[in-house]
């Protein structure tokens, strides 16, 4: 028996349809979750250019330095030729109203002053280009951070452009510096000669001078008479200007505030009617909107109430049913394990409260719709008909009266202009004396104040030209020098010659060398090792609901023998689910790893692993084992780094890290998919096989104290 043990389970299961087809499915669980999660997830950045994004471009361009700038039309070609994103231009009302309805996953707004803005560099207050990224995180999250990353190479892309306009300019500029700086040599070179001529000139000024001061004494006395009598007169036309300037001023003030009022009345006119209907009409459509929300959540919770209703109704016929059939098989002689276990098995297939409740929700909410609707659709009728031509109403009794009132601000406004335009026309006569009289005598002091000082000035003069002579034979050498370095710079300067290679220096200075260790080509290859573990673990653990864990065809010959018929038998559908679950990745998904061989082994020793733990909890603690087998593959799809690195998450998970089998498996696969390390892959393969014997030796003593209560009890009876 000892030797046959292993062969009558496997031939059990083998002639018993009922066992081997759950069993040849839960087989494939591993290629569903795998297969199918890598197969979606692949190399979603593939797909990109499919992903809407709508463009909208209220650029409106700019002149600089003569040419005409449009960075929005640029910018939106540029887009609309990559493959980054389906870029679509779109006009900004549509692709609001659009990417609020879901059509778009975000939207790249260029507004009206871009180019403009771009042109603003060298004054004094320079403005930034804004560029406007609006995703819809509610729709998709994580395309909103994909689009993050984009926009900010939008952002760089249209840096550089700006940067490598400006440089061309300003390279332009230098070289009509040394244009300009050439020419200011020549005429430094000039004004070198100039300076001869200065000399000579300053001897002819001491003669001139002499016969000046001879001549201001007399026309000094002169000039104080005439002084006196323009200031009376000034005085006198200064009272005048005075009086006519306040009428002036105040004029256009007085018919500003008549236009304003006339304008006002006739803005009112119009408004007032369409805004007092607008009003109305906005309080009937805001209780209709409230009306009909009270009326949907008045179903919702009448649907809720009675399929919860119904479905514990139906639960506890159920329950009392089971109930029945139970007593009755039992008085009928079935033993009560056989009867538990059908009873079981009848709970596990029926229907949870939740699903029945849901099911009758589905129907109740199909039927009550029709209803609710009906009524709904009538009552808003009835409502929004309320408003019509009411504008019209208020404007035939309102306009009469704001014809009268705009028809007199109208003959008042004109009677205004009249006077103003004679006021105005004395005003500026008696601005034109005043200002003749103001300037004569301003003049007069001005030549009287002159005269004096004009004495005194011709002496100072004759020193002067001294000093002034030997003032120029300095400028004289300084021209010289200015001249040569002017020379010198202009050289220097037409030396410098841009290309387009200089412009985009200017623009891109640095080059980024994106260089990586181990590369993973896609995010299929990235997450191959955390779905190929979780697919294994949940393939292990359905085998457990399919395959009886306790239950033996024959009777064992020791607690030993009893595990490892269970454990072969297991052990052989995990190493068939690892070689399905590897095929469909290696040849249906073309996976590239470093070691096929290797990565085979793990993904055995993996399934394995999974097979001994999940064996281990529901052979010892039956459906509570079940359930403490989900809770640590929560436990390790949290903490086991095969998306986030472990550092990302919360510091109390992080701690579960080292003690969970996953966190090993996710190690191996990584090293042999990817990295090539393969003594870290040994490591982890070791770890594993930890796990799998301390397991199996827990098994092994629970086998034997239930062999020893069940069999040995038996014998001794």
């Amino acid at each position: 028996m000892k030797n046959h043990f292993f062969k009558k389970e496997l031939s059990a299961i083998l002639k018993n349809k009922k066992v081997l087809i759950p069993i040849i499915a839960v087989m494939f669980v591993p290629v569903l979750y795998a297969g199918m999660f890598l197969w979606a997830f692949w190399d979603p950045y593939a797909n990109l250019s499919k992903l809407p994004v709508a463009i909208v471009n209220e650029d409106q361009g700019a002149e600089f330095e003569g040419d005409q700038l449009h960075l929005g039309n640029d910018l939106v070609t540029k887009l609309e030729k990559s493959k980054d994103f389906g870029f679509e231009k779109v006009d900004k009302q549509k692709a609001y109203n659009q990417l609020k309805n879901q059509k778009y996953y975000m939207l790249i707004e260029i507004p009206k002053d871009f180019s403009k803005n771009a042109t603003t560099l060298l004054d004094d207050d320079p403005k930034k280009l804004e560029l406007k990224y609006i995703p819809n995180e509610s729709f998709n999250f994580l395309s909103s951070q994909i689009g993050g990353t984009a926009v900010e190479k939008i952002k760089t892309a249209v840096s550089e452009k700006v940067t490598e306009t400006y440089a061309e300019t300003m390279f332009e500029k230098i070289s009509e510096l040394a244009d300009g700086v050439e020419k200011a040599s020549e005429g430094a070179e000039k004004l070198s000669d100039g300076t001869v001529a200065l000399n000579e000139g300053t001897k002819e000024l001491n003669k001139g001078l002499a016969t000046l001061a001879e001549k201001s004494i007399q026309f000094r006395e002169g000039s104080k008479e005439a002084a006196i009598g323009s200031q009376k007169l000034t005085a006198g036309t200064l009272e005048i200007k005075k009086g006519l300037g306040k009428v002036d001023n105040n004029l256009p003030l007085l018919i500003e505030g008549t236009n304003q009022v006339y304008s006002g009345l006739e803005q009112l006119k119009h408004e007032l009617p369409a805004g007092i209907a607008s009003e109305i009409e906005k309080q009937l459509t805001g209780n209709i909107g409230r009306l009909n929300k009270g009326i949907d959540q008045f179903q919702s919770q009448l649907s809720t109430s009675l399929s919860a209703q119904i479905a514990e109704q139906l639960i506890d016929e159920q329950t009392a049913k089971m109930e029945q059939l139970s007593n009755a098989l039992i008085q009928n002689g079935v033993s009560p394990q056989l009867v538990s276990g059908i009873m079981t098995q009848m709970q596990q297939n029926a229907p949870s409260k939740e699903q029945l409740q849901q099911q009758i929700l589905t129907k109740l909410d199909s039927k009550l719709d029709e209803g609710f609707n009906q009524f709904k659709t009538g009552l808003n009728s009835q409502l929004s008909g309320a408003s019509n031509g009411l504008e019209k109403k208020i404007e035939n009794k309102t306009n009469p009266y704001f014809d009268q009132l705009i028809s007199g601000i109208g003959t008042i406004n004109e009677n205004q202009k009249t006077l103003q335009n004679g006021i105005h026309l004395l005003y500026e006569g008696a601005t034109a004396l005043n200002n003749g009289a103001t300037e004569l005598s301003s003049g007069l002091n001005q030549l009287s104040n002159g005269t004096d000082q004009l004495t005194e000035g011709t002496g100072k003069l004759a020193a002067g030209s001294e000093q002034l002579k030997e003032g120029s034979n300095t400028l004289t050498d300084g021209t010289k020098e200015l001249a040569n370095k002017l020379s010198e710079g202009a050289t220097e300067a037409s030396k410098v010659h841009a290309t387009d290679k200089t412009y985009d220096m200017m623009a891109k200075p640095v080059k980024l060398a994106d260089e990586k260790l181990n590369p993973v080509p896609n995010y299929g290859t990235g997450f191959a090792p955390y779905f190929l573990s979780l697919g294994l673990f949940v393939g292990a653990l359905l085998l457990s609901i399919v395959f009886p864990m306790r239950d033996t065809v024959v009777k064992p010959s020791s607690g030993f023998h009893w595990f490892a018929g269970k454990f072969l038998t297991m052990a052989g559908v995990g190493v068939v689910q690892a070689l399905l679950a590897d095929a469909i990745l290696l040849f249906g998904l073309d996976l590239h790893v470093q070691s096929t061989p290797k990565f085979i082994f793990f993904s055995i020793l993996t399934s394995l692993t999974f097979i001994a733990l999940v064996q281990f909890l529901v052979t010892t603690f039956a459906d509570a084992g079940r359930f403490i087998a989900i809770i640590i593959l929560i436990f390790q799809l949290t903490t086991s780094a095969g998306t986030f690195p472990l550092e990302l998450i919360p510091e109390f998970l992080q701690h579960f890290n080292a003690y969970l089998p996953m966190t090993y498996t996710v190690f191996g696969f990584k090293a042999v998919i990817s990295s090539g390390d393969y003594s870290f892959m040994w490591h982890n393969s070791f770890i594993l096989l930890s796990y799998i014997l301390l397991f199996a030796i827990l098994t092994i003593i629970y086998f034997t104290i239930k062999y020893r209560q069940s069999y040995k009890l038996q014998v001794n009876e």
